[in-house]
Parts: C-alpha cells; sequence; structure tokens
C-alpha cells in the first residue's frame, strides 16, 4: 500500500503544471495556444518573460528530482525509487490536470536523473548546454542528451544502477519529440528565443 501511494503522490506530483501555473503568475496567455503548444519552458521562454520561463524550468526540474529524493530518503528499494521516478516522468507527459496531454519532460527528466545519480544528471544536462549552445536548437539539444543519457549510465554503471529505468525515459522523451525532429530536417524547427506566433 506505502509503494502504491508513492507511486500515486509522483505521479500526481509530475502532473502539476508549472507552465499553466507561471502563466497565471505572469499574466501571459495559456501556453498552449501559442508557438510549439507545449506547456514546458522553452514554448514559455517565446513570450519574451524570462522570468515565467525561469520559473517553469525549475519547477518542472523540481518536481522530478523531489519525488525520487523522497523515495530514496523513504528507504524504498532501487526498483521502486525508479518506478516512482517513472510515474512523476509520466505524470509531466500525460498529466491529469491536463487531460494527460503534458510537456515533453526535458526538464522533468533532468530533475530526475540529477536525483537518481548526480553525476549522470549533470553529464546530461551538460551535453544539453553545450547543443543548445551550438545549435539554438532546444528540441536538438534534448533528443541528443536523451540519446546519450543510457550511454552515460551504462558506461558509469554498466547494465546495472537505473540503467532501464533511464532507457525508458530516453525513448519516451525522444518519442515526445518526434515531431520537433522532422521540423528540424525540413528546416523548419523554432530557435531558442524566437517570439511566439499565433
Amino acid at each position: 500500500m506505502t509503494i502504491a501511494l508513492a507511486i500515486v503522490a509522483a505521479y500526481l506530483l509530475g502532473s502539476v503544471p508549472f507552465a499553466m501555473i507561471a502563466a497565471k503568475l505572469f499574466g501571459l496567455a495559456d501556453p498552449r495556444t501559442y508557438g510549439s503548444g507545449n506547456p514546458g519552458a522553452t514554448n514559455v521562454l517565446r513570450t519574451g518573460n524570462k522570468k515565467a520561463a525561469l520559473f517553469t524550468l525549475i519547477g518542472d526540474a523540481l518536481k522530478g528530482w523531489l519525488a525520487v529524493f523522497a523515495a530514496q530518503q523513504w528507504g524504498f528499494s532501487d526498483m521502486v525509487v525508479g518506478l516512482v521516478a517513472l510515474a512523476v516522468f509520466f505524470g509531466h507527459l500525460f498529466p491529469v490536470f491536463l487531460r494527460f496531454k503534458g510537456g515533453k519532460g526535458v526538464a522533468t527528466g533532468a530533475g530526475v536523473l540529477l536525483a537518481l545519480d548526480p553525476l549522470l544528471g549533470l553529464a546530461v544536462l551538460v551535453t544539453w548546454l553545450l547543443v543548445a549552445g551550438i545549435s539554438r536548437y532546444s528540441s536538438a539539444a534534448a533528443v541528443v542528451a536523451a540519446g546519450l543519457a543510457p550511454v552515460y549510465s551504462a558506461l558509469s554503471h554498466g547494465s546495472g544502477g537505473y540503467l532501464v529505468v533511464v532507457g525508458i525515459i530516453a525513448v519516451a522523451l525522444i518519442a515526445k519529440h518526434w515531431q520537433n525532429i522532422q521540423r528540424l530536417l525540413a528546416g523548419q524547427e523554432s530557435k531558442i528565443g524566437s517570439k511566439k506566433k499565433g
């Protein structure tokens, strides 16, 4: 029962839409009505309001980190911690509060990885920053960082650790970016900081 409650609580925490909260706090339009339509920090940034985007980024990352950290502090097994990690991550992707249409999981995934393995999370974060800095495409940075996350995990822990969890998160995150990948290939993807449309 305790394990089930932890997983449900993690999912509900992951479902908290910080992009929507930011829109209310900063007097912005619903982030689902402009740009990519994604309720995430990169899309909120398209309003030009950097504080709102930062609030969204920190909130989404913090909920991922907090769920995993709390599970670890409760002394759950690695398997249960892994399930909690997946629950909070998929809560963000498919939030009950937004009719299961959520964000793409970059910030929440980063928070989860930082809690599971700080060095792994840092390696993935640095990868994202490097690719984003060079390409100016948040989506490209997310896809590359996600693709390399299981590689970093395998190099650090072999087939042990949280490799399966990291792999599932990576596949789901890349799948969520499928349309972005198509736009990247077509040269139609918006760069970081581009203004909202529509």
